[in-house]
């Protein structure tokens, strides 16, 4: 069965970093489009980042962009999220998501990232 499950959050201080990372089985992983989500507490679903099956295609939030780096080891299978410059107001649980928005979608468990000092 497909499992995605991410791992790599923790406490971070404001302007430090962070690389997620999400270990993908049970799915021919380099066949599908990845996702990065991201839910503050108390708000709604915030989709931070997209990359295409092969790797060369991505796209950022405009909240995160210049910031983060989305990236796959399709040998692997596995996704990351490096995410630098961190801000308070991005601790959120982080969710990788396969295939968002179309038939087949899975999400992760998700990992907390918390930025504070």
């Amino acid at each position: 069965q497909v499992q995605l499950v991410e791992s790599g959050g923790g406490l971070v201080q404001p302007g430090g970093s962070l690389r997620l990372s999400c270990a993908a089985s049970g799915f021919t992983f380099s066949s599908y489009s990845m996702s990065w989500v991201r839910q503050a507490p108390g708000k709604g679903l915030e989709w931070v980042s997209v990359i295409n099956s092969g790797g060369g295609t991505l796209s950022y939030a405009d909240s995160v962009s210049g910031r983060f780096t989305i990236s796959r080891d399709n040998v692997k299978n596995t996704l990351y999220l490096q995410m630098n410059s961190l801000r308070p107001e991005e601790t959120a649980v982080y969710y990788c998501v396969k295939s968002i928005g179309l038939p087949g979608e899975f999400w992760g468990q998700g990992t907390q990232v918390t930025v504070s000092s």
